[in-house]
């Protein structure tokens, strides 16, 4: 198993709407390396459900991966806001996974609070310019976050 975290504006998609929803596509990414880590991910990965562009950001809750990498549709809508016109069906240039709920925290648990664990300290979202919206976590990375979560 390999873990993840993904990150939204909660006003676009929180983790209130997974819940209600029970899983979704994680549409819309247009940054080629979060695409490639979207393609490695497998079936009941872990995803840490991340809350950005808020006061504060944060995470929220899990999620797994429920549907492996496929062509995100977001891409073909010619008035929509993810088009892309170099896609085409044959040759799709985007790809997403489906995510489905797993927990909500008891708490945001906010992004200064992680900038102050030590355990967390290489984590890919606490490096200086890391705006990736995927990106990999380590399974020591998550297991803190968990524990944190249950404060």
């Amino acid at each position: 198993m390999r873990y993840w975290l993904m990150k939204t504006e909660p006003d676009a998609f929180s983790i209130d709407d997974l819940k209600r929803l029970k899983k979704d596509a994680w549409s819309g990414v247009r940054n080629y390396q979060a695409r490639n880590f979207m393609k490695e991910m497998r079936l009941g990965d872990l995803v840490l459900f991340y809350h950005s562009s808020t006061t504060p950001p944060g995470v929220a809750g899990l999620a797994k991966v429920v549907a492996l990498a496929h062509p995100d549709e977001t891409q073909f809508e010619k008035k929509g806001k993810y088009f892309d016109p170099k896609a085409t069906k044959a040759k799709p240039i985007w790809h997403c996974v489906d995510v489905g709920f797993v927990k909500k925290f008891p708490r945001l648990i906010p992004l200064d609070e992680l900038r102050g664990v030590k355990a967390l300290k290489d984590m890919v979202l606490l490096r200086r310019g890391s705006r990736l919206s995927v990106q990999p976590v380590t399974e020591k990375e998550f297991d803190g976050i968990i524990k944190l979560s249950q404060l």
